[in-house]
């Protein structure tokens, strides 16, 4: 699904990230992240499979939309969106959601510890435009429907366990998940043009077939504090979720969504905007607006998927722009990570890194085909930092 309608005209996996410097702990609500030189310096010219990658870095294709993923007999899916990576002994693997709307579901690749895929599967099945997610601490991956009162799907990323239909965690335009440890809360973004941002507290952590779904309350301003408010009815029928609690914060088209160290990090892709929750003190700010780039050209345009890694590293994917994936350091400084040539007519979905951190997958959803049949999932791997 092609979601450039969002973007107005313009001038946030499993891997543990733990976000330091002023994003994290600055004073409250510092100045969104500005232009400039990302650690990891300019791009090079494109690689033999399009990609403009930094200096030390290489890509490979893991996996085509119709094709065979190589070594395995699976087909992979068409239209690949969000995704995470899990530990699995010395290997991990990568679940990577279908957005197709007939079929969806999402499926996983297998890899072993030196990096070779070992197998290919399918780990959901029959839903609808499965969009994003997220990654669970006790290692279930919750895929998103992106349809009008859609559904959370909890999933085995190992294929064995059948997967199940979260309702309690609401029916609406669901795109990303992310899980709090410390609060023992689910958030979730909304991808429609007034939408919510929610979190969804279990009865029992561990245990998502019951608990209370609750909607951010807030004033209209970019800076402010915020509240919890309980859903009255979170089947969202005949209200939708989003029109029943009076105050809730209206959030142009949520994308991504990302949990690390008391901060949760959103996407809003109508407004082309990266938000923080700072959740120790219930206060929100701009981590990053293009229109507020005032140092030249804003980098970073048509925010969607994002991932963090051990260095405290924001990775934001584009749906629109130029087809990259950027880079917010915790000094607050935005800038390119790389850039895929030749598919203007795609999206970048699914970044995540490997348990280690070594590698990072995603995908270009349609391709150079520009066609849900044409997705191109890869990986690049290379000197990634660990300490910002």
């Amino acid at each position: 699904m092609d979601r450039r309608n969002f973007l107005r005209g313009a001038v946030f996996g499993t891997s543990a990230a733990v976000f330091g410097g002023t994003l994290m702990h600055g004073a409250a609500y510092a100045a969104p992240a500005q232009n400039g030189t990302g650690p990891y310096g300019g791009l090079l010219a494109a690689d033999t499979n399009g990609i403009m990658l930094p200096s030390g870095f290489t890509s490979r294709v893991i996996a085509r939309s119709g094709r065979t993923v190589s070594g395995t007999s699976y087909t992979w899916h068409g239209a690949p969106d969000g995704g995470a990576c899990f530990a699995d002994g010395a290997g991990w693997i990568y679940v990577s959601n279908s957005e197709l709307a007939t079929g969806g579901g999402a499926s996983a690749v297998k890899f072993n510890s030196s990096g070779s895929v070992t197998g290919a599967y399918r780990v959901l099945s029959n839903t609808r435009n499965n969009c994003a997610g997220g990654a669970t601490p006790w290692n279930t991956w919750l895929s998103c429907e992106e349809v009008s009162r859609g559904y959370v799907y909890e999933t085995d990323p190992w294929g064995t366990k059948a997967a199940v239909r979260r309702a309690a965690m609401g029916q609406f335009k669901h795109e990303a998940a992310a899980a709090d440890p410390v609060r023992k809360a689910i958030y979730l973004t909304e991808d429609e043009s007034d939408g919510c941002f929610y979190r969804f507290l279990p009865t029992s952590w561990g245990d998502l077939s019951s608990g209370t779904l609750q909607v951010l309350v807030a004033g209209s301003g970019t800076t402010g504090s915020f509240t919890w408010t309980n859903v009255p009815d979170p089947d969202g029928s005949p209200t939708y979720t989003r029109d029943q609690v009076s105050g809730a914060k209206i959030f142009n088209g949520g994308e991504g969504c990302h949990y690390a160290a008391d901060t949760v990090w959103f996407t809003t892709k109508g407004d082309n905007r990266v938000w923080r929750l700072n959740l120790r003190d219930s206060t929100y700010e701009l981590a990053y607006d293009d229109s507020l780039v005032t140092n030249g050209a804003a980098p970073l345009t048509g925010v969607d998927n994002v991932t963090g890694s051990s260095s405290g590293d924001l990775f934001v994917a584009e749906d629109g722009g130029n087809m990259e994936i950027c880079v917010i350091t915790p000094a607050e400084v935005v800038a390119p990570f790389l850039r895929i040539t030749g598919q203007s007519g795609s999206e970048i979905t699914g970044p995540a890194f490997s348990p280690d951190g070594r590698r990072l997958y995603f995908s270009s959803q349609r391709g150079t085909s520009g066609s849900s049949s044409g997705g191109i999932t890869y990986e690049v791997t290379g000197p990634f930092r660990t300490t910002a």
